[in-house]
């Protein structure tokens, strides 16, 4: 299962460059499915889920292939088989989101019910309803949804309006909506950047969406979709959490390749908290050698406080003086960390999905497991704060999600290896 070991002690210094969004890539190569044309996708994160991605793909008949640093080719013919391997698709959440792309170009699909992180219920009842409302029949059986349009086998626009702004759901919707008859509208939508990224590639593979960003998406489908280059957006997530290493640790660092706008949340909290933040055209500067003061968080879709950062900003408000107060709106398990925070000298209190937590001066060292991602890379911050040496257990979790950590915590001067 893997594991890493952190010697805490060492403030980071230097810079780091971020990867491409592990969110946004998931999407893409789920998206390049519906093209009938080869696909180059570039700033692609070399990660276990995007590995995983590309071993369904070619499960399922089609082409994917790294070609150099970064960038990966797809082509998926005409003819493939519509149902994703069981095996692989609970391996990660984004496998859900081919059941968009291969009802629009196929009209069927029969995609497992997929896996990921275990943070809570992420029921898949927004997407159905959608994709039901452009004349998809959909079942649920032996663990698969299975189903696709009826009559002419091609979905039709409709007019959907999503109860919660889920980013899943609003993906998929627009997938399915890319190929389909006529207009779709996407009412209370999700306006995560990485809906824009996805938008923006159908838009290159001649697709014609309009809105995405805002609560309102409108959709004209289109007979066919081509191939395409196109290079990602930077990983808001990933940038997020060396911003909040280089705080919890003391230090100083240069987050280089991100997009600040898609970071004002994690941003203005950091200030709040007494972090030097310096925004500049395409980096951040984080300088965390002030003096800190306790906040209260509260998780909320983009542009609010995301909730993939909340394990990542615990650990930080852990050493904090005074009294903080996390509360987690999204999803109900994101508080699992809290345990092993625990083991680790954290004084935290939960009550329903508030963290109450009060800071100490110092967090101890201790074995630890990583439940999830997010919660992996919240334990590698805390144990860098820590006095002694740290084993975070699980370390595959974190594999999913960032590229190249050990080798680019080491150069930040943590003390870090795997075991």
């Amino acid at each position: 299962m893997g594991k890493l070991i952190v010697q805490g002690g060492t403030p980071l210094e230097g810079s780091v460059s971020i990867s491409g969004a592990k969110n946004a890539a998931l999407a893409l190569l789920a998206a390049s499915f519906m093209s009938r044309g080869e696909i180059i996708l570039e700033n692609i994160p070399e990660i276990t889920d995007v590995n995983v991605m590309l071993d369904i793909c070619i499960e399922m008949g089609g082409q994917g292939e790294w070609i150099g640093p970064g960038a990966v080719r797809l082509v998926v013919p005409d003819t493939i088989a519509c149902k994703t391997p069981y095996k692989l698709a609970k391996k990660l959440r984004a496998s859900n989101l081919l059941l968009g792309a291969l009802v629009s170009r196929f009209g069927w699909a029969e995609v497992a019910l997929p896996g990921g992180d275990n943070i809570g219920t992420r029921p898949m009842d927004l997407h159905i309803k959608g994709l039901s409302a452009m004349g998809a029949s959909l079942a649920i059986e032996h663990g698969y949804i299975c189903g696709g349009a009826q009559g002419s086998k091609r979905l039709r626009g409709a007019k959907i309006y999503l109860d919660f702004p889920s980013v899943g759901a609003t993906k998929n919707i627009m997938l399915a909506a890319s190929l389909a008859r006529g207009q779709t509208l996407i009412e209370n939508c999700a306006k995560e950047p990485e809906i824009v990224d996805l938008a923006n590639f159908i838009n290159s593979m001649g697709g014609k969406i309009r809105g995405a960003g805002t609560d309102l998406i409108r959709i004209e489908g289109v007979e066919a979709l081509t191939g395409t280059r196109y290079g990602i957006i930077p990983d808001r997530v990933e940038a997020g959490t060396y911003m909040i290493a280089a705080a919890a640790t003391k230090g100083k660092v240069l987050v280089e390749n991100v997009i600040p706008t898609h970071l004002h949340g994690v941003t203005a909290k950091l200030r709040e908290i007494g972090v030097e933040v310096e925004e500049k055209d395409d980096a951040i500067f984080v300088d965390g050698s002030g003096d800190f003061k306790a906040v209260d968080v509260k998780t909320l879709p983009y542009p609010g406080f995301p909730t993939d950062m909340q394990s990542q900003v615990m650990a930080l408000l852990t050493i904090v003086p005074g009294t903080s107060m996390i509360v987690e709106n999204v999803y109900e398990n994101r508080l699992r960390v809290v345990d092993e925070l625990q083991r680790m000298g954290a004084q935290i209190k939960i009550e329903g999905r508030t963290a109450i937590i009060d800071g100490v001066p110092c967090l101890s060292s201790a074995q630890v497991k990583a439940s999830d991602l997010r919660a992996g890379a919240a334990l590698l911050i805390a144990g860098m704060t820590a006095e002694g040496e740290t084993e975070v257990c699980c370390a595959y979790h974190i594999d999913r999600g960032y590229e190249k950590l050990e080798e680019k915590l080491t150069a930040l001067g943590a003390k870090i290896r795997r075991a």
